[in-house]
């Protein structure tokens, strides 16, 4: 590992050193460290790029970390990840992807994870994304998410846009069964000129199913953000999207959230706000003694959290 290795690392998964429990980093398309354990194994696909994470029912308080970096410039990676968890599992997941360009030509991640999350079982999943350099090529990502839960499960997607990344399509596709839960938390910083579109679908099969979508924004400078939340309620449930962005300079932000009741024992609200940073805000915390830029980078921060 390099030191910019490990600055990547630390920034996308909060790694030092080589991680407690299972682990697959992978560096440029190639696997440059892995390792299984009793309760979870980690298996490489045949036919396509990716890996099977595999993980026992029963399994508790264990976690797997599968963070991806790119210092290769101009490189485009694409990767299939299966997560299987088992019945009863409790367990943590940190994913991540960091991107290091310094030249001229675009560098791209897209992963394609898909999550078998079975009865009763919990996950919380952890995704941050991370772009740098100053070459004039691209630092490009495009997740896509898919979530199967079964009878009782339970997860928490906390999904993070940290800053550098010049385009993301960000899509996730949702299936919650009966009684079971789904929490989607996306944080997003843009700036310059990037692009960020979103769009969450999320369908509620199962009686007694429910999810709440939570999105945080920033917007600054020239950046773009779209954000398309939809939450479609086919049984007896619960439903709640909300979104609120700070827009600065000459930013555009638009959210679009849509509600779809197919069911009369549905009950699915949304709301969804976009403004600027208030000035008693920033008034407030100079006069304890703070600059102007410090009072802003600390009330963005403390929104972003």
């Amino acid at each position: 590992m390099t030191v910019l290795d490990e600055h990547l690392l630390e920034t996308v998964a909060e790694l030092h050193g080589v991680p407690e429990g299972a682990y697959n980093i992978r560096k440029d398309g190639q696997s440059v460290g892995r390792k299984s354990t009793a309760n979870i194994e980690i298996v490489t696909k045949q036919d396509k790029p990716g890996i099977d994470i595999i993980i026992k029912p029963g399994t508790k308080n264990e976690s797997v970390h599968i963070p991806v970096i790119l210092t290769e410039e101009g490189f485009k990676d694409m990767v299939y990840n299966d997560f299987y968890i088992g019945e009863d599992a409790d367990v943590l997941i940190v994913a991540g992807c960091g991107i290091s360009n310094c030249g001229p030509q675009d560098s791209q991640h897209d992963g394609i994870h898909t999550f078998h999350i079975g009865k009763n079982a919990h996950v919380r999943y952890v995704e941050k994304h991370y772009g740098e350099g100053d070459g004039t090529g691209q630092k490009i990502l495009n997740p896509l998410t898919n979530i199967n839960l079964e009878e009782g499960a339970r997860a928490e997607m906390e999904m993070v846009q940290i800053r550098g990344v010049n385009s993301t399509i960000r899509t996730t596709n949702a299936t919650i069964g009966p009684k079971a839960h789904l929490v989607l938390e996306e944080r997003m910083m843009t700036h310059g000129n990037q692009l960020a579109e979103t769009r969450m679908d999320a369908e509620i099969v199962g009686a007694d199913g429910s999810v709440q979508v939570i999105s945080r924004s920033v917007a600054r400078d020239q950046s773009k953000q779209i954000f398309y939340p939809r939450v479609i309620g086919k049984n007896r449930c619960k439903a709640h999207v909300q979104c609120d962005a700070i827009i600065m300079d000459h930013a555009q932000v638009r959210s679009i959230p849509e509600i779809d009741a197919q069911h009369s024992d549905a009950e699915l609200v949304h709301e969804a706000a976009i403004g600027k940073i208030a000035g008693e805000q920033i008034i407030k915390l100079m006069t304890l003694g703070l600059t102007e830029l410090e009072a802003e980078e600390a009330i963005l921060q403390g929104f972003l959290k």
